[in-house]
């Protein structure tokens, strides 16, 4: 009888014991969950436009500075006045990747513009962009394709960009370098049904979208864009914008705040990323400055990554 009773009372004692340290166990899980943040591992590059760095650097060492503070590549402008041998050199000895250029005239000589010498003028300005990026080894050129304003229509900008820009198509497929529409403040594309039909319609791989999601907030939230662009997405722009400073202070004040502490949902922007597999480049279009601020940005930008 003693004994059965001693072996009751050393099962009960045991469980009680098993159930314990399991609850303790869960217990700890969650406060680990809790206090130590999930690390993504996303297969998303970042990179900062070279004008970003401040100072009279050559070119070899401000790619060491973006190198050293653990960027992975730079964004060039192009028509440029910049010594091609001398940046290939830099990125030569760097590692540094120049992913992207961007056509650095499309706003004063818009592919929309009602005058042909003007639309002229634009083409040669991507083509060369279009060069200089075969050149860098770069794979995307950004392009913003048209500007609707009081001089020129809604329809008028669709049609004649779209006209300009299959004029160089041919010669983007032959380097194999893609052009990438840029969504900003043109009062052009302004959903993003309209911009995925504009790209589909010129019917080439050549041809894609380069996500400014900034410039989304103002009026609209980036991960509904993400989801429809879908796959015609190339690479992306990463800035912030506060509504609240707008509302205060005025439109352009929005994009006044540091990265992370506007409005950008990234957590749901990187969620509808990974949707839709993107694994490409992320640069970050802000104000730039010396290595304490660039090192703020690539520490911003990893923790908005891996959000």
């Amino acid at each position: 009888m003693s004994t059965t009773l001693s072996r009751r009372n050393f099962l009960k004692q045991s469980g009680s014991t098993l159930i314990a340290a399991g609850v303790g166990s869960a217990m700890m899980a969650r406060n680990l969950t809790a206090t130590e943040p999930k690390v993504m591992k996303r297969k998303i590059k970042k990179a900062v436009k070279l004008g970003m760095v401040a100072g009279e650097m050559a070119l070899l060492d401000k790619f060491k500075l973006l190198k050293k503070l653990g960027f992975d590549g730079v964004e060039a402008d192009s028509p440029n006045n910049l010594d091609n041998n001398e940046l290939l050199a830099a990125r030569d000895e760097t590692g540094l990747i120049i992913h992207g250029v961007v056509d650095s005239i499309h706003w004063n000589v818009p592919l929309s513009d009602p005058d042909p010498e003007v639309r002229e003028k634009g083409v040669a300005g991507l083509e060369t962009a279009l060069k200089d990026a075969a050149a860098y080894g770069a794979s995307t050129v950004l392009l913003v394709p048209a500007i609707v304003n009081k001089q020129v229509s809604y329809d008028e900008a669709y049609t004649r960009s779209q006209k300009e820009i299959r004029r160089v198509l041919p010669l983007a497929e032959e380097l194999d370098i893609k052009i990438a529409i840029e969504n900003v403040w043109n009062n052009f594309l302004l959903s993003p049904l309209e911009a995925a039909r504009y790209v589909d319609e010129f019917e080439s791989a050549h041809i894609g979208w380069y996500f400014d999601i900034g410039n989304i907030v103002n009026y609209g939230w980036p991960e509904h864009w993400i989801s429809i662009l879908g796959p015609r997405i190339l690479k992306l722009d990463i800035k912030e914008f506060s509504r609240k400073k707008r509302n205060d202070e005025g439109l352009w004040k929005g994009f006044h705040v540091k990265l992370l502490e506007g409005d950008c949902d990234w957590p749901a922007v990187m969620t509808a990323l990974d949707k839709i597999g993107y694994e490409s480049w992320a640069t970050a279009e802000v104000a730039g400055g010396d290595e304490t601020r660039l090192r703020d940005i690539a520490d911003r930008m990893d923790r908005i990554i891996s959000s």
